[in-house]
């Protein structure tokens, strides 16, 4: 689950982003022009680019700032587009170092029991008994699986990994995480 990534994605009945979500996630950053013909640099910041195809409609800062993709293909770590209207390295470098989405509700449904980054921060964690443990404040990238990061109301971050042994339930309606503790892994308990 990375930023861009999965994780149950749940609309409400228009198809539009459930309260506190969203209305545009971050899918690349332009970096620098290349070549002669118009195209750009991108950063991919998604684990969906598959998604960036000819015809896509990219945002910057607005939703009335649109950028139709017209072209792309692979280069090193990341990808070379080319936007519509945009032929010369002059005219695409205006976009530069700027960060483009995607609107929310356009994204890849997830498979059940997968979540977006997003739809996790500031969900209230419980232990299994009922204990309060605190709120996600962020939800860090380890490469064997990623860790959510909770703040209590009193002492220090509380780390618990996103695997199925820590993770009972999370309940988005609810705004809530279930999590099994093992002894130990609070502070208060050492």
């Amino acid at each position: 689950m990375s930023q861009g990534s999965p994780s149950s994605a749940q609309l409400n009945a228009e198809g539009s982003p459930l309260p506190g979500e969203p209305a545009f996630l971050a899918v690349g950053k332009l970096r620098h022009p290349h070549g002669v013909h118009g195209e750009i640099l991108m950063e991919v910041l998604t684990d969906f680019p598959e998604r960036l195809i000819p015809g896509a409609i990219l945002y910057l800062s607005s939703e009335s700032d649109q950028l139709r993709l017209i072209k792309r293909r692979p280069h090193r770590e990341g990808l070379l587009i080319t936007f519509e209207g945009y032929t010369t390295p002059e005219e695409i470098s205006q976009f530069r170092n700027q960060i483009v989405y995607v609107k929310a509700d356009d994204r890849p449904p997830l498979a059940d029991g997968e979540y977006y980054h997003h739809q996790l921060i500031n969900l209230h964690v419980i232990t299994d008994a009922g204990v309060s443990i605190g709120i996600v404040t962020e939800i860090l990238e380890t490469g064997a699986n990623d860790v959510l990061v909770i703040h209590p109301e009193i002492g220090p971050e509380v780390l618990i990994p996103i695997v199925g042994p820590f993770i009972q339930s999370i309940d988005l309606t609810n705004r809530k995480i279930t999590v099994h503790i093992i002894p130990g892994m609070l502070a208060e308990e050492n």
